[in-house]
C-alpha cells in the first residue's frame, strides 16, 4: 500500500476522536449565565438593561422584570449598562464548576450634577432699551467683505502677506533658515534693523496706520 494512502486512511480513522475531544473541551467552557438586575436602593427589577460581552458584538437586554439569560464562555467579561445608573462589570471565572451561573446584579443610581439656575427679575423697559441699544451686532458677510476690500486694509495685507504659493514657500524657507542660523543664541530684534525702520517710515508716510484707525 502506498505510504501517502496509508497516512490518509489513518487520519480518517483518528479524525472523529480529535473532533470529539475539541467539542468536549469547548462544551466545558460554555456557561449559561442568567439572573436578575435590580436597583440597589429599592430592589426593583430594572428593565432594558444592556448585558454585553466585552469586546464582542453579542449581548442581550433584561425584560420588564429585570430577568436576563445569555450564553457566555468562561473568562468572558460581562458589562451591565443602563441610562441613569453606573455601569457594572463581572468576570466569569475560569475555574467555574459546571456550565451554569446565576447572579443578582444591583445597579446604583448615577448622580448627575446640573448647573445652577440663577433666577433674575424681569428687566424694566429702561434696562431693556439700554441693553438693546448697547448690544454689539456682529457684521454680516457683506460687511466683512467690504472691510477686507478697503484700500488701507489691502495695503497692509499686501505688505505682510505673500502674493502667491511660490512666494509663500520662499518665505517659509527663509524663516526656517533664519531660525536654524540663530539656533542656540538670541536672534536680533527688528527695533535695531534699519530696513524695518525704513518700511515703518514708508507705511507712516502712506498713511496706512491713520486709515486703519479710521
Amino acid at each position: 500500500m502506498n505510504k501517502t494512502l496509508r497516512y490518509f486512511l489513518l487520519s480518517l480513522f483518528f479524525m472523529p476522536f480529535s473532533v470529539r475531544a475539541q467539542f468536549e473541551s469547548f462544551k466545558d467552557s460554555v456557561v449559561q449565565l442568567y439572573g436578575i438586575v435590580m436597583t440597589a436602593d429599592s430592589l426593583k427589577g430594572l428593565e432594558s438593561v444592556s448585558v454585553v460581552v466585552k469586546g464582542q458584538n453579542r449581548g442581550t437586554i433584561t425584560n420588564e422584570k429585570g430577568v436576563f439569560s445569555i450564553v457566555v464562555l468562561k473568562g468572558d467579561v460581562i458589562q451591565f449598562t443602563s441610562i441613569g445608573y453606573k455601569p457594572k462589570t463581572i468576570t466569569i471565572p475560569h475555574n467555574l464548576v459546571g456550565n451554569q451561573q446565576s447572579i443578582i446584579q444591583l445597579m446604583v443610581t448615577d448622580t448627575v450634577y446640573l448647573a445652577a439656575t440663577i433666577i433674575k427679575a424681569r428687566p424694566s423697559r429702561e434696562q431693556f432699551e439700554r441693553d438693546f441699544i448697547n448690544t454689539q451686532v456682529p457684521d454680516d458677510y457683506i460687511a466683512v467683505a467690504r472691510k477686507n476690500n478697503d484700500l488701507a486694509t489691502r495695503r497692509i495685507l499686501m505688505a505682510n502677506l505673500p502674493y502667491d504659493g511660490r512666494e509663500a514657500g520662499n518665505l517659509y524657507l527663509r524663516q526656517a533658515a533664519n531660525k536654524a542660523y540663530y539656533n542656540g543664541q538670541t536672534p536680533p530684534m527688528n527695533i535695531f534693523n534699519p530696513f524695518a525702520w525704513s518700511e515703518f517710515i514708508k507705511a507712516w508716510k502712506r498713511g496706512d496706520f491713520k486709515n486703519q484707525n479710521n
